[in-house]
C-alpha cells in the first residue's frame, strides 16, 4: 500500500515538472533594450525597454513589440536556432540607404534561439515610402 502512493506520488511529480518543461521551452515572450532608434517595418522604434511577443507554429511568426502594455509595432519573422545561448538579451540593426537603422533580429537572454525581422518586410515597407 505505501509503495503504491510512493509510485502514484512520483508519477504524478514526473508528469507536472515534464508538462513544465515543455510549456517552458515555448515561452513566446521575451525582453528588448534599445540603445538606439530603429525601424521595424516602417515603424520607428525610440531607444527604451520593450516587451516582445510572438505568435504561430513552426518557425514563421508574427512578432508583436510592446512598450507599456501597448502594441507599438507588429511585424514577421523567423525564429532560427543558435549554436550557443546568448549571455544577454540583444539586437541587431542594419544601416538602410535613407540613414535609418532597421532591426534585423532579436536576441534572448539563455536562449537558443532568435528572432530574425523577414527582410521582405522590410523592402515593403521601404517600397511604400
Amino acid at each position: 500500500m505505501r509503495m503504491s502512493r510512493i509510485g502514484v506520488t512520483l508519477f504524478g511529480a514526473a508528469l507536472l515538472f515534464s508538462s513544465s518543461a515543455f510549456a517552458g521551452g515555448n515561452d513566446n515572450k521575451g525582453s528588448l533594450r534599445l540603445d538606439e532608434k530603429v525601424t521595424v517595418d516602417g515603424t520607428p522604434l525610440n531607444p527604451g525597454k520593450y516587451k516582445v511577443e510572438w505568435t504561430g507554429d513552426g518557425a514563421e511568426v508574427k512578432v508583436s513589440i510592446l512598450q507599456g502594455g501597448q502594441t507599438v509595432a507588429t511585424f514577421p519573422a523567423h525564429v532560427a536556432e543558435q549554436k550557443a545561448t546568448q549571455s544577454a538579451d540583444a539586437y541587431a540593426s542594419s544601416n538602410q540607404p535613407n540613414g535609418d537603422k532597421a532591426l534585423t533580429a532579436i536576441y534572448f537572454s539563455g536562449k537558443h534561439y532568435s528572432l530574425q525581422v523577414e527582410p521582405a518586410s522590410g523592402n515593403q515597407a521601404a517600397a511604400a515610402k
